[in-house]
């Protein structure tokens, strides 16, 4: 197995992103792409990453196989990684290791020791989405922050041509409305959809902002949340988060 990025900040800034809610993973190594699929420890937030083969400039899997990988560990030899770098995977299956070398005005190799880790199978949910809203990052993770403010969760709800998060606490309360134009389309299969969700959880799935500029968010009523980050033939990171019930 050898996999070499020359843009390694699609495998950086993903995994980075994925370690704020999960520790160990495995990672499944297919002909086509690297996928992983995990829930995080209070099984509140799912985390679908997929990094195509094509995001790659070299991409040689000799057979599919999963590997257990630590990301608190794999997150700080990824931190030593330059933008200008090239970053070169290689597995050696005898000793359960994975190399992992960066080459740039110097080279540095590094080695990380994989786990066995229990391959429970995460089945991604078949969920029938009543709401669509795709906008820009910056707006939706600077509401994020208006209403981090104000309480431990917010409401997401969409109308045919807004799109509102808001928030109420004990004294206090608060609201941003995002219009539909050029930088946010809505989508409706029913109309006065609203749901909520915890805005602990919402900051470290918004860190997907590092990607791309653009955010999907699909929602019902009363109903989980998937936040999605995708670029065009290189990754898509998916995040699914439960909702809040009224009692908590």
């Amino acid at each position: 197995m050898k996999l070499t990025l020359t843009e390694p900040r699609y495998l950086k800034d993903s995994i980075l992103i994925i370690s704020e809610l999960v520790n160990e993973v495995n990672l499944k190594l297919y002909k086509d792409r690297v996928e992983l699929v995990a829930m995080d420890p209070a099984n509140v937030a799912m985390v679908v990453f997929k990094l195509l083969g094509s995001a790659f400039a070299e991409y040689n899997i000799d057979e599919e196989r999963t590997i257990g990988v630590n990301l608190i560990n794999l997150t700080q030899i990824l931190k030593r990684v330059k933008p200008t770098d090239v970053l070169t995977l290689e597995l050696d299956s005898n000793k359960n290791k994975l190399y992992i070398t960066l080459r740039g005005v110097t080279t540095k190799r590094f080695e990380l020791g994989l786990l066995d880790i229990d391959d429970k199978e995460h089945k991604i949910p078949n969920l029938k989405f009543t709401a669509k809203v795709e906008t820009n990052t910056l707006m939706f993770n600077d509401a994020i922050e208006d209403m981090d403010i104000i309480a431990d969760s917010l409401s997401l709800q969409a109308a045919n041509d807004r799109f509102v998060i808001q928030s109420e606490g004990n004294i206090s309360s608060g609201k941003v409305e995002i219009g539909a134009d050029d930088e946010t389309n809505i989508q409706l299969l029913q109309s006065g959809v609203a749901s909520r969700y915890s805005i602990e959880y919402l900051k470290k799935i918004i860190k997907g902002s590092k990607l791309t500029n653009k955010v999907v968010l699909e929602f019902g009523q009363d109903y989980p949340l998937k936040v999605e980050y995708h670029i065009l033939d290189k990754l898509a990171l998916q995040f699914v988060l439960a909702p809040r019930t009224p009692t908590e």
